[in-house]
């Protein structure tokens, strides 16, 4: 068996609080997160605004599909037991990172706080989770 690699020791658990509430998400905290070494369990974590959580292992991912639609860009991600769909803009390169099990964690912006200058960059503005049929 492998040896587990340590924590890292400047790892924070929690993570930054907007010191007021008017503040955007995305100034306190980046919006994909990659994963920072070699392993061979992956995971993806998709964070909503409202804070739930899932994450999903990219073991289990059989497929993904990129549309990049005028309006809003969309991504598919085929899991074996569900489907996640990712909706915002620019996501061209959020998808290609996918394509290389890079992400570790995609927080989606609530669509009122994204600014038309920040549509400039991968930005998620809405994640839904289906459960396949079968």
């Amino acid at each position: 068996m492998a040896p587990v690699p340590p924590f890292k020791e400047n790892a924070s658990l929690a993570a930054p609080v907007a010191e007021d509430a008017g503040s955007l998400a995305h100034e306190t905290l980046p919006l994909v997160h990659l994963h920072e070494t070699e392993s061979h369990a992956r995971n993806l974590c998709l964070v909503w605004p409202d804070g739930r959580r899932m994450f999903l292992n990219y073991a289990y991912l059989m497929a993904g599909e990129f549309d990049p639609e005028p309006e809003k860009n969309v991504i598919q991600l085929r899991f074996s037991s569900c489907t996640a769909t990712l909706q915002g803009y620019s996501l061209e390169p959020l998808f290609l990172a996918l394509l290389d099990h890079l992400p570790r964690l995609i927080q989606a912006t609530d669509e009122r706080y994204v600014l038309e200058e920040d549509r400039n960059q991968p930005v998620v503005v809405q994640m839904t989770i289906e459960q396949n049929d079968g």
